[in-house]
């Protein structure tokens, strides 16, 4: 029998899916002592044509906005659970950016919604959930 995983990440977008995968996690995380969920949303990094403009600590301030307005909904949601847990905002191509807080947090486990696309999309748009299927070194658990 594998062992209940102690550290799960939770990879959030706002989408109905990403919140059927928090209260997953958190349901799994309630089944083993001692579990930590560690939320992440990673947003998709500004234009150069921004940035020649802009000053690094507003572009900053703009993608920790708009991370906790993804976060916040489900850090209310896990505070209700007791759970312990912690909140992260990255910047870059989610796939690789989630497989690195994984790493970088020694998650043992990933729970992450699904955006539920065909085939044909998923083909032309990639998947982030195939990407992360592909960076990660640890078990995921996908959920639609």
């Amino acid at each position: 029998m594998t062992a209940l995983p102690k550290r799960i990440l939770v990879p959030l977008d706002g989408s109905d899916n990403a919140l059927r995968a928090l209260d997953f996690a958190i349901s799994l995380a309630k089944s083993g002592a001692g579990a930590r969920l560690e939320l992440v949303n990673v947003q998709v990094p500004v234009g150069q044509a921004v940035s020649m403009f802009v000053a690094s600590s507003e572009i900053k301030g703009y993608h920790r906005e708009e991370g906790m307005k993804v976060l916040g909904p489900a850090l209310e949601v896990v505070k209700k659970s007791g759970l312990p847990h912690a909140h992260h905002i990255g910047v870059g191509q989610p796939g690789a950016t989630i497989a690195a807080f994984c790493k970088q947090l020694e998650c043992d486990h990933i729970v992450m919604g699904t955006r539920g696309l065909g085939a044909a999309a998923r083909l032309l748009l990639g998947s982030c959930a195939t990407e992360v299927a592909h960076e990660a070194t640890v078990s995921i658990t996908l959920v639609k």
